[in-house]
């Protein structure tokens, strides 16, 4: 796979991280850092740097490793150093409090090489001793230790569709298998999934599950019968597998029982019922004569009880059954006309202005919105008014260059942590498309959020409020948000609610967009691509959106390019 800035940017820093380890030279670290923080800066992709030296930060030394990364789509120098430092070291950086150096001490005084030797030199005492360290420090990493090696029972769906595409990239290889699908839980996108499973047809089951055996990530095998293959993988975590495995026959009616939910499935045998029927794992048993009833697909199975297709996001025995009897329209994909949330080279993004519009166009895309980050949010390089209206006139070329796609000059602003906005209103006037982010001072008081997030919802120049609770599934709650209020003021304001569609956040959640429609709101799918591969995401969101019950008309980038327009220029 080709490689982008960002990629190049990590290198740099996973270097300057295991030199830290080794116990190198302090200058030597610190040139790698400086050469990741000077790409980081830089506004180019890295198709448009001929010469990495020319770059201010930017060695000899650090150009030959890029050099050798692109040229070669890995490291030597990383590779080598991937040799000498013991792996359970990288695994210690997750634990709080402690960075590079103190590990690197740990290392190199106390011969600490993962988590079990880390625990018992904190028990015997060894830990404490060590200069910078102390008893309280010892203590902390104890119980850091003790709660990293808890696997909680439902793990959050970003890490579980990570570790799910793996197995499927893996099935599909497997040329005996006819056809399969992700089931289960993952499948309905709820947020957080205890286990994966998937459902396999095949005309071959001893060959295919003689594979599934052979899969590099397993580390465990617990089941291995006639129709069922279980194992546990190493990912992040350690994930449990199953597998089924039917005939192309069976396939939509196994494949409909164990994507659930269970309380979907009761829903479904009381309509079997009514009709003589039984519905098992199999197919659907007529009792009258125990004829066995199979369908080509899920469609046709829910087609035999009067229903249209249920997609699985909304299989929960919340009114889909009902619902479902007449036509419904749900959105989906083909009803995205573009995507108002990405970022570039400009601030933090792996791909330029011109990458990203090319690569829009590519799959279809009428419009998008560039929206890099804004002045406050340094670590993410935020652009200034000056850059801003520098970045305009390359957006202004492209729209003139290009006849298939509009681009919006826009910009996620951050609402700071006082209450005020990063920039006046007059400049916001000029800007296509403003969103307005919270990145900072997570622990106010509702009180102060509600502030910050009523400060951007009355300027009349702010379209969008991004990710508006903050969360991060499983590794950061929400903010103080009173998800009422902040609806029924983006009503008032005509002020958009996005759903950000990247895994870790689906933010907002099935939940608060169904409030968010029922109450009168609009909300915008949004991607906040950051590279190329981020675009896909836009099929989590849409999910989730489903999810939600959201309609089409409810998302403004369904809306035809003028109408979108319009409604943007409305206060201008």
């Amino acid at each position: 796979m080709e490689k982008n800035k960002k990629d190049v940017i990590k290198l740099l820093e996973t270097i300057a991280v295991y030199l830290e380890l080794k116990g190198e030279n302090p200058f030597k670290i610190s040139a790698y850092r400086k050469a990741a923080a000077a790409l980081e800066r830089d506004e180019r992709s890295l198709s448009d740097i001929d010469d990495f030296t020319k770059i201010k930060g930017v060695g000899k030394g650090t150009n030959t490793v890029i050099i050798d990364y692109l040229q070669n789509h890995e490291s030597e120098t990383l590779r080598n150093l991937e040799k000498e430092i013991p792996a359970g070291l990288i695994a210690l950086l997750q634990l709080p409090g402690l960075g590079g150096k103190k590990i690197a001490k740990l290392y190199q005084e106390l011969g600490v090489v993962d988590g079990e030797s880390l625990k018992s030199a904190c028990e015997n005492g060894q830990v404490e001793k060590l200069d910078g360290f102390g008893k309280k420090t010892s203590e902390n990493i104890l119980r850091a230790l003790s709660e990293h090696n808890k696997r909680p029972e439902r793990l959050p769906i970003g890490i579980m569709l990570q570790a799910a595409e793996k197995v499927e990239a893996y099935l599909k290889t497997v040329s005996e298998i006819d056809t399969f699908s992700l089931a289960g839980s993952l499948r309905r996108m709820r947020e957080t999934v205890k286990d994966i499973d998937f459902i396999i047809a095949t005309k071959s089951p001893d060959t295919v599950r003689k594979r599934l055996l052979e899969f590099k990530n397993n580390k465990e095998i617990i089941a291995n019968g006639p129709t069922k293959v279980s194992v546990v993988i190493e990912d992040v975590y350690t994930i449990s597998v199953d597998f089924r495995i039917v005939t192309i026959e069976e396939f939509a009616t196994t494949l409909h029982h164990f994507t659930g939910s269970k309380e979907h499935n009761i829903g479904m045998r009381q309509l079997a019922k009514i009709r003589g029927e039984k519905i098992n794992e199999y197919g659907i048993v007529k009792e009258s004569t125990n004829e066995v009833l199979t369908f080509q697909s899920e469609r046709a199975f829910f087609k035999h009880f009067g229903l249209q297709y249920v997609p699985p996001e909304l299989r929960e025995n919340r009114g889909e059954l009902e619902q479902f009897k007449s036509p419904v329209h749900y959105i989906d994909k083909r009803d995205i006309r573009g995507d108002l949330h990405m970022h570039t080279t400009w601030s933090d993004g792996a791909q330029s202005v011109q990458e990203m519009v090319n690569y829009a166009r590519s799959i279809g895309y009428e419009y998008i919105a560039i929206t890099d980050h804004s002045k406050a949010l340094k670590v993410a390089n935020g652009l200034n008014e000056t850059r801003l209206r520098k970045q305009r006139e390359e957006i202004s070329r492209l729209n003139e260059k290009y006849s298939d796609i509009h681009i919006f000059a826009g910009v996620e602003m951050d609402i700071l942590a006082d209450g005020s906005l990063d920039f006046t209103s007059d400049f916001l006037k000029e800007m296509d498309f403003v969103i307005g982010a919270i990145h900072s001072s997570f622990n106010q008081t509702e009180k102060q959020i509600m502030h910050r997030l009523f400060t951007a919802l009355e300027n009349p120049y702010v379209h969008l409020i991004a990710h508006p609770t903050g969360r991060l599934i499983g590794r950061r709650n929400n903010y103080a948000v009173n998800m009422e209020l902040l609806i029924e003021k983006a009503i008032e304001t005509e002020t958009v609610l996005e759903i950000n569609a990247n895994p870790n956040r689906l933010d907002l959640s099935a939940h608060w967009a169904k409030v968010a429609q029922e109450m009168g709101a609009l909300l915008a799918i949004n991607t906040d691509a950051h590279s190329y591969n981020m675009f896909s995401h836009m099929e989590y969101g849409i999910r989730t959106a489903v999810r939600g019950w959201v309609k089409q008309e409810t998302v403004i980038n369904t809306w035809e390019k003028d109408k979108l327009q319009q409604f943007l220029n409305r206060h201008k």
